[in-house]
């Protein structure tokens, strides 16, 4: 931006072109009196123009700032006190009407947890306790345990109705096949060679419920995970998976339980541009880093 010519900032700035006075008139100076705002660089400065009684310019302006300041103060915290009203919830730690499918509840966690599986348990017969007993059980079903038949046959139980679990149990033992287990690399316990350490993780990243009534509930999960063998020579290195699994529940036995499950691709982002882990890496996170008891 220029600061000279007729931009205002510059050009004859400190002149006086009114100024016709010098040795020759005595060192009298003659002075035009410019229009009102104008300023004279020679002359006296000008007293305030306030009359007694009312106030100068300046202190209105401000008086007016901090009037404005309390008013804007005043309304962004409007709806913040202690008023119930501004809130709309379906109960005890119900969530607001206007919140998103995975917008916490402030539900307290469950404190139950079943003795062998450590799975979750204990969950309430409501919607949020549906999406917690659906997340839980998820990341159940995506871990590695759903490999080895015996944590299996312990696992399916404690997801699924009695009903469905039988069933259940006799398509997932074919379909966790010797030749199976050895495509990834595992032997018939789900177990990887030495050296190497298989990784099933999966992460709910946000539940959502498509259907409920009383005692039945349908409900996805959108979920991230890791899979794969970690360790050098490995054929199928870790990689990360999104998917969608959804589940029919069934409040039996005073807890929700499965019926039956499916699972979808995506919704998937994009793939940053980050450097890989190493395998050795991977592996020693997995054995580090315990996971979470998921709740809404």
């Amino acid at each position: 931006m220029s600061l000279g010519g007729d931009d205002g900032y510059g050009g004859d700035y400190g002149q006086d072109p009114t100024r016709t006075g010098g040795p020759s008139s005595g060192g009298h100076l003659t002075r035009t009196r410019l229009p009102e705002g104008d300023d004279d660089p020679f002359a006296p400065p000008r007293r305030g123009t306030s009359r007694p009684g009312k106030p100068s310019r300046n202190l209105v302006t401000v008086v007016s700032v901090v009037v404005l300041l309390i008013a804007a103060i005043a309304f962004a915290n409007r709806g913040g006190g202690d008023d119930s009203t501004d809130a709309g919830s379906d109960g005890p730690g119900g969530t607001s009407a206007t919140s998103g499918s995975t917008a916490p509840t402030g539900e307290r966690p469950v404190e139950g947890k079943d003795t062998v599986t450590g799975i979750a348990s204990g969950f309430a017969k409501t919607e949020q306790g549906a999406q917690s007993a659906a997340a839980n059980y998820a990341v159940a079903l995506g871990s590695a345990d759903m490999l080895n038949r015996d944590r299996r046959h312990e696992i399916v139980p404690r997801v699924f109705t009695s009903a469905a679990a039988g069933p259940l149990q006799d398509k997932l033992d074919k379909a966790y096949s010797t030749d199976f287990l050895q495509k990834l690399g595992l032997d018939q316990n789900g177990k990887a060679a030495e050296g190497l350490t298989y990784v099933s993780r999966t992460a709910p990243v946000g539940t959502k419920i498509t259907k409920y009534a009383d005692g039945t509930a349908t409900v996805a999960v959108w979920c991230t995970g890791v899979f794969g063998t970690a360790g050098e020579g490995s054929k199928t290195p870790v990689t990360n998976d999104w998917f969608t699994m959804t589940l029919k529940l069934r409040w039996v036995g005073n807890d929700w339980k499965t019926e039956s499950y499916s699972q979808k691709n995506g919704p998937a982002p994009v793939n940053s541009d980050r450097t890989a882990s190493t395998a050795d890496e991977i592996a020693k996170a997995v054995e580090e880093y315990g996971g979470f008891t998921y709740a809404r």
